[in-house]
């Protein structure tokens, strides 16, 4: 077993994304692995029976296979930002319910059987509830980022991606701003290293990477 923990990740996954994410400000260094989703190492089948992406193994074999649940572990050892103090249970389970339901089913229509511009419309109802509450604050819970933040976002990207036009459209100007900080931010630059993906016997890749650690404002 390797001394540090292991991370499953796959680099475009919203909720590995968000599992990078605090590990990145936390300082909690992981061996990374990027997994191919139609090709998962045999390792990670061993490890967990659900085999999804982010799961993190622990020295001890313990593994956590939800990435709130793997922010919440590295946040507890480090938050140097104070990011559990800016939490919203309420609107963490909008987004990841809720919403991702609604986000899927606009990007994925043939998979789901489902009328992309009916989901899409009520996906955009719960982004003005963020537009609103992002008025009158920076971020989501005050001036500066905090868990609910980096837990929301990644899905707000892979929604605007979608049809990035149409998106720019929208009346929808404090989510935009909101989430073109996030996106331009070294933080998120650290969280989307490229590496290959992992084959049994590869060389450890350290996550986050040293110089990542020093320029993640």
């Amino acid at each position: 077993m390797s001394s540090l923990p292991i991370l499953y990740s796959f680099r475009r996954c919203p909720y590995a994304m968000r599992a990078r994410l605090a590990l990145l400000v936390s300082g909690q260094a992981v061996a990374l692995r990027e997994v191919v989703l139609r090709d998962k190492p045999d390792a990670l089948r061993q490890a967990s029976a659900k085999a999804t992406v982010p799961g993190l193994v622990l020295p001890d074999g313990q593994v956590i296979d939800q990435s709130i649940d793997i922010m919440r572990w590295a946040l507890g050892r480090a938050d140097p930002e104070g990011w559990l103090m800016r939490d919203d249970a309420g609107l963490i389970a909008a987004n990841d319910g809720p919403f991702k339901m609604h986000l899927d089913r606009t990007k994925y229509p043939d998979r789901h059987g489902s009328d992309p511009a009916v989901h899409r419309g009520a996906a955009v109802d719960w982004l003005h509830v963020l537009d609103r509450r992002l008025r009158t604050s920076a971020q989501l819970c005050g001036a500066v980022r905090g868990l609910a933040d980096m837990t929301i976002f990644p899905f707000v990207r892979q929604f605007a991606a979608i049809d990035p036009a149409w998106f720019e459209a929208q009346p929808l100007p404090h989510l935009r701003r909101w989430l073109d900080i996030h996106l331009h931010s070294p933080l998120f630059a650290a969280a989307m290293l490229r590496v290959a993906p992992w084959r049994e016997g590869d060389a450890p890749v350290i996550f986050p990477p040293a110089a990542a650690k020093e320029n993640i404002a």
